[in-house]
């Protein structure tokens, strides 16, 4: 069974399937700690549709992250239409292309960690390609005297990039988009006051999930107070 069957859904979820039943048991089976462990940054995506129950999904699993007084401050804009995806991709494309140009340069030196530039290349291509992405996923939130909640956004955002994991969607997380933010929150119809914190490409993977590198947690885990390594 391949990833856009639903392989990757956990315990074998055909998410080919059309009829909304099986929509709504996609990703139900996935352990919880193997979908934290396997999730990574998917940056190649399938031009293929996603459903809308699957985004309904993904973002109904951001909404149970916390938030301080159970304010519950997201929103969640889905922006699935060909001519609107262009119209950010046009944007963030050469902000992007600004942005990782220091990247660029160091990454013409030999020694130079290829896993890095492994992770620029994907990077790229997501920045070229993103209009073909078939969702771009903002995610908003109200303001609390003046100041964005991010403390609230950011665990939502986490929440919809594993549920993502877990019916085989592919995600990642960007902020690119703040740099021309003004322009695009007003342009997704956002008050003053509930400014967009992040932007989810999401579509069918190209590739698989995996689990990623990670430096061991006892080089970062310590007890009551903390010691440099040697």
């Amino acid at each position: 069974m391949s990833e856009r069957d639903g392989s990757s859904a956990g315990g074998g979820t055909n998410i080919a399937a059309s009829d909304a039943s099986t929509w709504l048991a996609a990703g139900e089976d996935m352990p919880l700690l193997e979908g934290i462990r396997t999730t990574r940054a998917i940056r190649r995506l399938k031009t293929d549709p996603v459903p809308r129950a699957l985004i309904r999904k993904v973002c109904e699993a951001g909404t149970f992250a916390p938030s301080g007084g159970n304010r519950q401050p997201w929103s969640f804009i889905a922006v699935t239409d060909a001519e609107r995806r262009r119209w950010v991709a046009d944007r963030y494309r050469p902000a992007f292309h600004a942005y990782i140009q220091t990247a660029l340069e160091a990454a013409k030196d030999p020694p130079y960690p290829e896993a890095k530039r492994r992770n620029m290349r994907a990077a790229i291509h997501l920045a070229d390609h993103l209009h073909e992405a078939p969702v771009l996923l903002f995610v908003a939130g109200w303001t609390r005297r003046g100041q964005p909640q991010t403390q609230a956004l950011f665990p939502a955002v986490q929440n919809v990039l594993l549920a993502c994991r877990a019916v085989g969607l592919g995600a990642s997380l960007t902020t690119l988009h703040v740099t021309f933010g003004k322009e695009v929150d007003e342009w997704l119809g956002l008050p003053a006051n509930c400014p967009s914190c992040a932007m989810l490409p999401i579509g069918w993977p190209v590739g698989r999930y995996g689990r990623p590198q990670r430096r061991p947690v006892d080089e970062c885990l310590f007890y009551e107070r903390f010691a440099r390594r040697s």
